[in-house]
């Protein structure tokens, strides 16, 4: 598991420039976002799995699906969707893994894209939106400035934390540019017992 090369110099960006964001940050010293794949498909499948569910709900239908699949594209494919369904998969959840599982066999991808292509890229996979393409950047390809205004946790972090309306996440997420995303992942990381890991 590998943290950005980057987080350190965020860290001090963000502790300079915001003191609720320092405070945070103090509050988990030695945690940082890790990326725990050098696989594509399983990314992108963990974050499929994390769709619009908890993070607790989501790890138990992770580890049925790690069991089922082994992570694996083409076994993947292979499988019977009520198999799918009975870990977990909603109907049209079994069709997204599906999709992405297509995808990865037939593309290689252009992760040296700026942050836009790689998203319009991604968005053209049956199930995978803007959120699901933000979280790929932010975990798998480690951008540091992305922001998933779509995130229900971020912005409930966001409110609790700044005691702002969620709307004014836009204004204030100029204090930290251009790590957007460390930020993000210290928000998540303020309600969640656990780091997000995708």
């Amino acid at each position: 598991m590998t943290t950005p090369p980057y987080w350190e110099s965020a860290k001090k960006h963000l502790s300079a420039n915001d003191a609720v964001m320092n405070a945070i940050i103090k509050n988990y010293k030695g945690e940082s976002l890790k990326k725990i794949t050098d696989d594509v498909f399983y990314s992108l499948a963990r974050v499929i799995v994390g769709q619009q569910i908890s993070v607790k709900a989501a790890d138990t239908i992770w580890a049925r699906f790690v069991k089922l699949s082994k992570v694996s594209a083409p076994k993947t494919l292979k499988l019977k969707d009520e198999d799918l369904r009975k870990i977990g998969f909603s109907a049209q959840k079994v069709k997204y893994i599906k999709s992405v599982a297509e995808f990865c066999l037939q593309h290689n991808g252009h992760w040296h894209n700026d942050d836009k292509e790689v998203i319009a890229e991604l968005c053209k996979i049956n199930g995978v939106g803007r959120w699901t393409a933000q979280m790929f950047l932010i975990f798998f390809l480690q951008r540091p400035n992305v922001l998933p205004l779509a995130d229900l946790g971020l912005l409930k972090a966001f409110e609790k934390s700044y005691k702002k309306d969620r709307k004014d996440i836009i204004k204030h997420s100029k204090k930290w540019h251009p790590y957007k995303s460390v930020a993000t992942w210290y928000l998540w990381r303020s309600l969640d017992p656990v780091p997000v890991e995708y």
